[in-house]
């Protein structure tokens, strides 16, 4: 991105951060009273400012969406109680809320925010250096989709290495009628009588989601800023429309895989029952055959409108936070510089 700020129409007075070495068309952001003092930003954000943009992005992406994720958990179900059935977003939360407790929809919370913060450090500090060296590799002109695509996929090898426990004992607590009443005492239960192993059982299929979904999302997003801010200011406006749009398409074209990963996760008794499956169930395989024989093709589409109502917001927010910290602290880095 370049470090400038602003909506449409303004003047080319920034420098890219991203070593993205494009000319920008036309379709720049408008020009405020300020912007002149970022003309000599450095050209690229260091990894310390990549790092604490992405723990922030991460924990308040996954802390305001938090509610709708329980919501889409529940709904991937595939033999739920006949308690726990939802027609719609709004009405499960009201349910849930109704019948279980106002906070109900938030358990879980704490350990996803404990996994997001270094998840996401890792994960967009990746993506930012294999981005800028992958770009140098295939494409010295400008920005390579390819490059792009690589670069998220690497990225999510180390963001789902620290997100998978995190999402295991999460999607156990968001359940109905769920055994454990903390993450301190699922993780110690799950531990205590499934071992180690349990904390990365979906995480093959976790990959095999993530890493076409990332590739998906990063390429769309990069694309997009190509269209609506093709001189890459900092455009809060551009990044939460391309952030949203990208995360909307990643998340229904990779639905199939999240619900394969649910069932993984949350080892559904009933589903498992009825699937005369004795013992764990493992293996991203042995998933896709059992939601096929419980509930056909439709079963790997369950909880779709939930997944992709979430991801909307869920990446528009992601990307606007990181941006804008990527910005400000680099604004910081160089005042802190600068001799007055």
């Amino acid at each position: 991105m370049e470090l400038r700020s602003g909506g449409v129409g303004s003047q080319p007075v920034g420098r890219r951060m991203d070593g993205d070495s494009r000319d920008g068309g036309g379709g720049g952001c408008c020009k405020d009273a300020g912007s002149e003092d970022y003309e000599n930003l450095p050209t690229s954000a260091s990894v310390s400012t990549h790092m604490t943009a992405g723990a922030m992005a991460g924990i308040l992406e996954h802390t305001v969406m938090y509610p709708v994720d329980s919501v889409k958990t529940r709904m991937q179900s595939l033999y739920p109680d006949p308690k726990a059935q939802y027609t719609s977003i709004y009405g499960a939360l009201k349910k849930i809320m109704q019948t279980e407790g106002f906070w109900r929809p938030l358990r879980g919370l704490n350990v996803m925010m404990t996994g997001a913060g270094p998840a996401h450090a890792m994960y967009f500090a990746c993506y930012e250096n294999m981005k800028r060296t992958l770009n140098d590799v295939f494409n010295h002109q400008g920005n390579s989709h390819l490059a792009n695509g690589i670069a998220g996929s690497l990225a999510t090898l180390l963001h789902d290495a620290v997100m998978n426990p995190a999402e295991v004992v999460k999607q156990r607590l968001q359940m109905y009628n769920s055994q454990h009443q903390s993450a301190l005492s699922c993780i110690r239960t799950v531990w205590r009588t499934e071992g180690l192993g349990a904390f990365y059982r979906s995480y093959t299929t976790q990959l095999t989601m993530n890493i076409p979904f990332q590739s998906i999302h990063f390429i769309t997003y990069e694309f997009l800023q190509e269209q609506v801010n093709p001189r890459r200011d900092y455009n809060p406006q551009s990044h939460i429309i391309s952030g949203g749009l990208a995360g909307a398409l990643a998340a229904a074209a990779t639905t199939p895989l999240d619900v394969c990963k649910t069932l993984l996760n949350t080892q559904e008794n009933m589903a498992l029952s009825l699937a005369n499956v004795s013992g764990r169930l493992s293996g991203m395989v042995n998933a896709f055959r059992t939601v096929y024989q419980l509930n056909g093709l439709a079963g790997y589409f369950k909880g779709i409108q939930a997944r992709v109502i979430y991801q909307i917001p869920s990446t528009a927010i992601s990307w606007s936070v990181y941006e804008f910290f990527k910005y400000f602290l680099t604004k910081r880095q160089l005042e802190t510089r600068t001799p007055y």
